[in-house]
């Protein structure tokens, strides 16, 4: 959700710039801007794409040796020009901001600096960040020490990065809640809301912390850290090497990144197991240190996520509660927080989140924090994020890079990081015989294998896709562990293709959605050979009895035929606790494919932004 990169070299820094946004178009958004200091502050906006934005560059001729770009996820205020970033502010000391998050009292702010003969130009908050450092300017004529003053009144979740027109040989940035790194250069320094867009220019990188404020010269730095008091304490910060490939961020032979990732699955899921692979017996370690202890005190587990990762917290409660018999509950982390709840100090309370930034979630983890939860676990893709630093365990989903909006490959290498924790759980607490152990091992090393398989249906679903592409509402139904794949099948239709889909248990088609049920809506089922197959195959009947269309996702030996208006396409053999993840393959595809049919953008879908950031 929104993107920031910014720069100060001793050459043209608006390649980078421009580089940069266009590292950060997977994250959402809608409107695309960049300001650059040359005979003054020269900026360029658009609601159009950064392609576009790059055409605008290049008709003005912007040049300048440091800058600071920024493309918008729109919250307050419509997607327009006015409304997009850099927002400028000052007459005496003109400033440029960029802007990544909400600052929730932004309206009171707006009210005083009215009154102190400010005038408004567009519906953001980010302009009262913009107008508030230059109020600070007036009195403290140094731009370090107005941002730290600042900040101090807002409240929210950002990061910031600003540029001062009389001073061009520094910018200057803070993060509180949304995430910024900056980038170590030979030629000069950067800052970034993702080390993807920093890849071009060095491999450097600093994760800036809560509260931290910093100020970048082309050739040095300083951070502070403001938590403690307005002006901040000297810190130092860490200097991690990124080990993130270009190829990784690249399209390479793909059409669409989201068709990359499905693909790449087999691969992302083998790295996030490979510590097991090799091994006789699965340690507790993996997950940390206190992980042994931990797993054999608590009485229950406590999922808390959002979208996509909520669906894979679903799935692991089937799991945790039929192989390690411990009591598990999953919770819309957006809902968790505002409700009055039941808490137990012994509760492992378990946080999951593809960028580990999920502002959600991250407030979730805070709630169960705070009211008494003493236990916390992260299962995240990224490892310096927020996330993975306010957990005293973890677990690294190792997927790479995810592009696309649509999540593919980070939820299956969710699922199988809870797979891992559930067996691990289940050894712990003495639930899992050694033989259970070394199949469950064995079932592992095969997982990648049997996504290969999966992925060979590709094929038979663009078959199917032709006719979806026509519809305007999906029904997708499962039963037990398959029921949240059915909920992730349709939330992927829908993110894409913008065709109106819904899951259910298929058992509760009767007790209403089968009122919807007509030759116009396809009816879409997971179907794995387990011991709730003759409950489906009931529940399917009545689709076909009523004249549905129905799409069968069937094991091999489901003994489902194909007849009029039932289609059926064949995965592998029933493969037990690994079930759940290998049906989620073709269900990727058929959104995939239906997108493409459609002509709607597949990796930048309408509306949406990959790290959701903000409440």
């Amino acid at each position: 959700m929104c993107g920031i990169i910014g720069a100060i070299a001793n050459v043209d820094i608006v390649p980078v710039l421009l580089k940069g946004l266009s590292r950060l178009e997977y994250r959402g958004y809608d409107s695309a801007g960049l300001v650059v200091v040359n005979d003054g502050l020269h900026r360029i906006r658009t609601t159009g794409r950064v392609s576009a934005l790059g055409k605008l560059v290049a008709q003005q001729k912007a040049y300048g040796l440091a800058g600071i770009a920024h493309t918008r996820w729109a919250t307050h205020g419509e997607p327009s020009e006015r409304n997009a970033h850099p927002h400028l502010s000052g007459e005496r000391s003109r400033i440029a901001v960029v802007h990544n998050g909400i600052i929730e009292n932004h309206e009171a702010i707006r009210t005083d600096l009215r009154k102190k003969g400010f005038e408004f130009t567009s519906d953001t908050d980010t302009e009262v960040i913009a107008h508030l450092i230059a109020s600070k300017l007036e009195k403290e004529k140094d731009l370090f020490k107005a941002v730290c003053l600042s900040i101090a009144e807002l409240q929210g979740a950002y990061a910031i990065a600003v540029m001062e027109e009389a001073h061009p040989d520094h910018i200057v940035v803070a993060r509180n809640g949304a995430p910024l790194l900056i980038g170590i250069g030979k030629d000069g320094n950067f800052v970034a809301s993702d080390s993807s867009a920093l890849l071009q220019a060095t491999r450097d990188i600093i994760y800036l912390e809560e509260g931290d404020v910093a100020e970048l010269h082309s050739h040095n730095y300083r951070i502070v850290n403001c938590l403690r008091n307005q002006l901040g304490d000297v810190v130092e910060r860490t200097i991690h090497e990124s080990n993130l490939s270009n190829d990784a961020i690249e399209l390479g032979p793909y059409t669409h990144f989201m068709q990359k990732e499905i693909f790449e699955q087999p691969s992302a899921v083998a790295n996030t197991l490979e510590m097991v692979f090799n091994a006789q017996s699965i340690s507790p370690n993996l997950f940390g240190s206190e992980a042994e202890n931990i797993f054999s005190e608590i009485k229950s587990i406590l999922i808390v996520a959002c979208g996509t990762s909520y669906h894979a917290g679903l799935v692991a409660r089937y799991w945790i509660e039929s192989v390690a018999k411990v009591p598990c509950n999953v919770e819309i982390a957006s809902e968790y927080r505002y409700r009055s709840s039941v808490n137990d100090p012994n509760t492992l309370v378990v946080g999951i989140s593809q960028s580990g930034e999920t502002a959600d979630t991250l407030a979730a983890l805070n709630h169960a924090k705070k009211l008494g939860h003493k236990h916390s676990l992260a299962i995240c893709n990224v490892p310096e994020s927020a996330l993975i630093r306010q957990t005293n365990l973890r677990f690294l989903t190792r997927a790479g890079p995810e592009i696309g909006v649509a999540s593919t490959k980070a939820f299956t290498t969710q699922l199988a990081a809870l797979l891992l924790f559930t067996i691990t759980l289940a050894k712990i607490r003495h639930r899992l015989s050694k033989d259970e152990e070394h199949e469950m091992i064995a079932a592992l090393r095969h997982l990648p294998v049997a996504l290969l398989l999966a992925l060979q249906v590709e094929s038979q679903v663009k078959i199917w896709a032709k006719n979806f592409a026509k519809k305007r509402h999906t029904l997708f139904l499962g039963r037990g562990v398959h029921y949240p794949i059915a909920l992730e099948g349709a939330l992927k239709l829908k993110e894409i293709s913008y065709i109106h889909a819904e899951a259910y248990a298929a058992g509760e088609l009767k007790h209403g959605p089968l009122a919807l049920v007509d030759n116009e809506m396809p009816i879409v089922a997971i179907a794995p050979n387990d011991q709730l197959l003759g409950k489906l195959k009931s529940n399917l009947q009545e689709v076909h009895a009523r004249g549905g269309e129905l799409y069968v996702f069937a094991d091999a030996d489901a003994h489902i035929t194909e007849s009029k208006n039932l289609h059926v396409i064949r995965l592998a053999e029933h493969t037990g606790l690994l079930s759940p993840i290998l049906h989620t393959i073709p269900l990727q595809l058929l959104a995939y494919y239906v997108a493409l049919e459609r002509g709607t953008d597949v990796d930048k879908p309408r509306n949406l932004a990959k790290a959701v950031t903000v409440e």
